[in-house]
């Protein structure tokens, strides 16, 4: 009389444990994969050794902005006749760092460049004087001597505007001449060189080319080829450099400034923190949004002083609107 319970009990069980081993081996099968687009490689060229003039670019690297972007950025050391230009032209690489008034000028003789954004509103080239030098604004340069890249625009441009003349020493690398000449004049920049002649005990100061009137924005250039062939990567690439930038000057410089040591085994943690401390300081980055600096962007008025100046001392043949020169998007509105 037992019997059909416990067959019924047994029966139960059975059902029951077929049931959860259904479900066991359903849960078992993976979730389908679904794959990750792969990261587009492209190439950043810079103009020198890492530092921190380059930091925003590895800040960017480091914090994973260009993989957030799809990129997979290597960022390649400069130095000493660093081909730029040519290099982002023939597309040897996608991407360099440049000077506005440098590139509008390769532009001009005939390279298939575009500039695509700017990364620093100012140019941080100056003058290095030693602190007691009676010269205390560029018109009191008239008669004297300046060691300097011989060719730059910004001296027909600063002798023409404040109508001066000065003699023309060619720069040599260091600060040997300046340090033993208190009345030497030094082309520098801003964010360095400063820094190396207080290590020497000698107090400094500096006129900023960019407050004469003559100022550079610092660029990131591209082909036209690349802007007209994979304009979403070159959009994502400047997005996520300029955010890079911010970062690096507006929060923790830890991470860029770690990666930077690691790659230039001749750089210190005290040069990073002052030429860091100058970008900072002089607003190189963001500029002055209440004298119309937009940052990550170019003024076309200020574009067009450029290609003015570059036109009349004969840097190029002919004139270009600021339009023809720069993507639509790294002109501000």
């Amino acid at each position: 009389m037992r019997t059909a319970p416990v067959l019924f009990l047994l029966g139960l069980l059975a059902a029951l444990t077929a049931l959860t081993a259904g479900c066991a081996r359903e849960a078992a099968v993976p979730p389908p994969i679904t794959a990750r687009p792969a990261l587009r490689k492209v190439r950043l060229q810079t103009d020198w050794l890492p530092q921190a003039e380059h930091g925003g670019f590895y800040q960017a690297l480091v914090r994973g902005y260009y993989a957030e972007a799809g990129l997979d950025v290597d960022i390649l050391p400069g130095g000493p006749g660093a081909t730029i230009r040519p290099r982002v032209a023939t597309g040897e690489v996608e991407f360099g760092m440049n000077r506005s008034d440098d590139t509008l000028a390769a532009i001009g003789q005939g390279l298939p460049l575009v500039i695509a954004g700017a990364f620093l509103q100012h140019d941080h080239l100056g003058l290095l004087l030693h602190a007691n030098d009676p010269a205390k604004t560029f018109a009191d340069l008239n008669g004297r001597t300046i060691t300097a890249m011989v060719g730059l625009t910004w001296i027909p441009f600063v002798q023409k505007k404040y109508g001066i003349t000065f003699n023309l020493r060619p720069s040599t690398p260091g600060l040997t001449t300046f340090l033993a000449d208190r009345m030497e004049i030094h082309q520098c920049l801003v964010t360095s060189e400063p820094f190396f002649a207080t290590q020497q005990g000698v107090a400094t100061r500096t006129l900023a080319i960019a407050d004469s009137g003559y100022d550079a924005y610092h660029v990131i250039i591209t082909s036209r080829a690349f802007a007209h062939d994979y304009p979403a990567d070159m959009r994502g690439f400047v997005a996520a450099s300029l955010r890079g930038w911010d970062d690096y000057v507006r929060g923790d410089p830890t991470a860029a400034h770690t990666e930077i040591l690691r790659r230039n085994r001749d750089m210190t943690p005290e040069l990073l923190a002052f030429s860091r401390g100058e970008l900072v300081k002089r607003g190189l980055v963001h500029g002055d949004p209440a004298k119309g600096d937009v940052f990550g962007k170019l003024r076309a008025d200020r574009l067009a002083v450029q290609i003015a100046a570059l036109h009349e001392f004969g840097v190029t043949a002919k004139s270009a609107a600021p339009s023809e020169v720069a993507t639509p998007e790294a002109l501000a509105p």
